[in-house]
């Protein structure tokens, strides 16, 4: 845990357990069938380690971490009380949208960055249609599901929820295997650029060398402007498969030229 302290909240986070799965399943049903407060509490207790490692993506914002942590804590709360168990999905799956959600309103009632009232109510109406959506379909909605939810536009939709969103750098890391590092930079579309400098250079060639997965994955990234988090997802790698895919063909290509 990056944490600085081993107390948050009054909770000592070095003695935290973890509940199995199927633990966690047995005393929703229980708190299901009974009301039992001691499963509940106990239930909560097993998952306190899932909402540190959620508000973790919420912190260096000037926040005090107990407050996150509370927050945290009554999304979990909320994941329980409204948890499907007919639906064949996982609770820690279904609980991070739903401690996200806590945070991403606690955060947007504070923001400092000052947006309009037209925005800032359709941003308050997305989240809780998004949050009505997560329990009905037991998992995050898409942009999509929500616009029509709410009978929106998906581009106002984005926009609301944009303005109330904090700005990251574009060299925050987002995820790494084995050392390489992909940062917020490489999910952006970079069709503009890219097409500009393949304007400029005869890539017939260059291009026959390539295998056909190759070719697939610089067609969408610089011809159909996707990030590489919607070609993974098109093409069904991992997007850390694609990053390397991609910087390899590039180089295959400056190589031949």
């Amino acid at each position: 845990m990056a944490f600085q302290k081993v107390m948050i909240s009054g909770v000592n986070t070095s003695e935290l357990t973890v509940l199995k799965e199927s633990e966690k399943m047995d005393l929703l049903r229980e708190i299901r069938e009974t009301g039992s407060k001691e499963a509940k509490d106990k239930l909560i207790n097993g998952n306190l380690r899932l909402v540190l490692s959620v508000i973790q993506r919420f912190t260096g914002r000037g926040e005090d971490i107990d407050d996150l942590f509370q927050v945290g804590v009554v999304g979990l709360i909320k994941a329980i009380n409204n948890f499907d168990l007919s639906k064949e999905v996982r609770f820690s799956t279904y609980c991070v949208p739903m401690i996200s959600g806590e945070l991403r309103r606690y955060l947007r009632d504070f923001n400092q960055i000052k947006v309009s009232r037209s925005l800032r109510d359709l941003a308050y109406k997305a989240m809780q249609a998004k949050e009505r959506l997560t329990n009905q379909l037991q998992k995050e909605p898409t942009i999509e599901q929500i616009a029509k939810e709410i009978d929106a536009k998906r581009e106002d939709v984005v926009i609301a929820l944009e303005s109330i969103t904090d700005p990251v750098s574009l060299y925050e890391p987002v995820y790494s295997d084995s050392g390489d590092t992909l940062y917020v930079l490489d999910q952006l579309s970079d069709k503009n650029s890219v097409d500009n400098w393949l304007g400029e250079l005869s890539l017939r060639e260059a291009m026959n060398s390539l295998g056909q997965r190759e070719k697939n994955i610089l067609y969408l990234r610089f011809f159909r402007g996707k990030t590489q988090i919607e070609v993974a997802g098109e093409i069904g790698i991992s997007q850390a498969q694609v990053s390397r895919l991609e910087k390899g063909a590039l180089e295959k290509i400056k190589t031949s030229l």
